[in-house]
């Protein structure tokens, strides 16, 4: 009899199964299924160029592989899915002398660190992701890349970072785009571990650093005619901030081009422990400059830019302008450690993100698609950042940014896809470098930056 039981429910389990893949075939789990191999080698150089302490030079070269795969959905009203993100980094180049990690910097500009200092010969992680659909609802949980104005993943070395948790986004309304969800803990660049977040002025290695598992966002963009996108959205990090996004987005065919304005407002107030004055006393703390303001630390900030951007001819002219208000810092979200953050400011460069508190910042861009021209995959872009009014200890500060770009991707041909790109930056600051000597306000060092990439995307499935 125990026997007979046992048949059965191999049968049993064997039918299951034999349906679930049934299910999973027809419904394009697998006949939908992509899958790709980003093969990404990058080359940075750092030099600062004033300033006593280290680094004062950081050069790291390495390849990385980025698999990416995701599954199609299993027939019926629920279909499920899975995706997989895994990633490898193998060092080429990073000396202890080149490779530096600082207190607030764990790991350096590419690579982790071993136990001496030094950098890792490799670093490696997997992510997988649930997904399941209803109609043109989708819900995801597992690795996560958002791309929103209140949180952005940052792509701009070897490895992207990654965050953990749970999303839900619908266009089943029309013209709209709706989104909301829960992140906990996120995985840098340069790293191979989960962290929970912050953001500056609490994070960093120190024992009195504070971090936070929740994070919460929603929002969504709608879109009123073709040329007309309103956006709005909501973040929250539990003990630190919230923050309010309005975004209006519109291309305008005037003359022979388009003139497209992109505008945003941002308003980030106290949340949790960070709206105490125990909380703050504890290290929940933005930073910024308060000038012996009872709320030291607190976030305080209103962010409020336009950028217009006319193109005709392959050419693109630029130009914007932001303004921030309050005590705080641009409060955004961050691993804890400072490193592979982003921030969706038009003011979020190649090396600054022109975002401390009362900093004005005016900008001009140019690019030109040389497709135009008879060169098709050849572009050019450059942009000149100016920022001053930064509030410091020491008066009014100033700094800016000049950033230079080329890029090149075969068109045709057996390799098609394959890019190469250059990129050029110069920070120049008036505020004093970490090794001034002048506690209680913001230090930025004057820096030169170059990165070489090649990359190149093979389809497998």
């Amino acid at each position: 009899m125990k026997s007979r039981t046992l048949t059965q429910s191999s049968l049993a389990l064997a039918i299951a199964a034999a349906s679930l893949a049934q299910s999973a075939v027809a419904g394009g789990f697998i006949e939908d299924s992509k899958a790709n191999l980003t093969l990404r080698n990058f080359y940075i150089n750092s030099d600062n160029r004033n300033g006593t302490s280290d680094p004062n030079k950081q050069e790291e070269w390495g390849q990385g592989f980025l698999l990416n795969y995701s599954s199609g959905f299993t027939e019926g009203t629920v279909g499920f899915g899975v995706d997989a993100l895994g990633l490898l980094g193998v060092r080429l180049d990073s000396s202890g002398a080149k490779h530096y990690e600082s207190a607030s910097q764990q790991g350096g500009t590419v690579f982790p660190s071993k136990s001496n200092g030094d950098a890792v010969n490799d670093f490696s992680s997997l992510g997988l992701t649930a997904k399941a659909k209803v109609s043109n609802t989708e819900f995801r949980y597992g690795t996560l890349q958002p791309k929103l104005p209140v949180v952005t993943y940052n792509d701009g070395r070897l490895l992207p970072v990654t965050f953990e948790g749970g999303q839900v986004a619908s266009t089943d309304l029309k013209d709209f785009s709706l989104v909301a969800g829960q992140l906990e803990h996120s995985k840098g660049r340069n790293s191979t571990d989960n962290r929970s977040l912050s953001i500056a002025g609490a994070n960093g290695s120190s024992l009195s650093s504070r971090d936070s598992n929740k994070f919460y966002y929603a929002g969504g963009d709608y879109k009123l005619n073709k040329d007309l996108t309103l956006q709005y959205y909501y973040g929250q990090l539990t003990d630190f901030y919230q923050q309010h996004f309005l975004g209006l987005q519109h291309n305008w065919a005037i003359g022979p081009g388009v003139l497209k304005t992109d505008l945003r407002a941002f308003d980030s107030s106290s949340d949790g422990k960070n709206g105490s004055s125990s909380g703050r006393a504890d290290g929940y703390v933005s930073s910024g400059y308060y000038g012996g303001n009872t709320t030291k630390g607190e976030v305080d900030n209103r962010a409020f830019s336009g950028l217009f951007t006319y193109s005709v001819s392959g050419h693109s002219f630029g130009a914007g302008y932001q303004v921030l208000n309050g005590d705080s810092d641009f409060p955004f979200l961050n691993r804890g450690d400072g490193e592979g953050s982003t921030a969706y400011l038009i003011t979020d460069v190649q090396i600054g993100k022109f975002q401390r508190a009362g900093e004005r910042t005016w900008q001009v861009r140019y690019g030109y698609d040389f497709a135009k021209a008879g060169l098709p995959g050849l572009t050019f872009q450059t942009i000149y950042l100016h920022g001053d009014n930064i509030d410091t200890k020491y008066g009014d500060k100033s700094e800016w940014e000049r950033d230079i770009s080329l890029a090149y991707v075969i068109p045709d041909g057996t390799f098609k896809g394959l890019g190469f790109t250059w990129r050029n930056a110069a920070l120049r600051s008036g505020l004093p470098d970490s090794s001034a000597g002048k506690p209680g306000t913001a230090t930025q060092r004057d820096q030169d930056e170059n990165r070489l990439i090649v990359s190149y995307t093979i389809p497998l499935l």
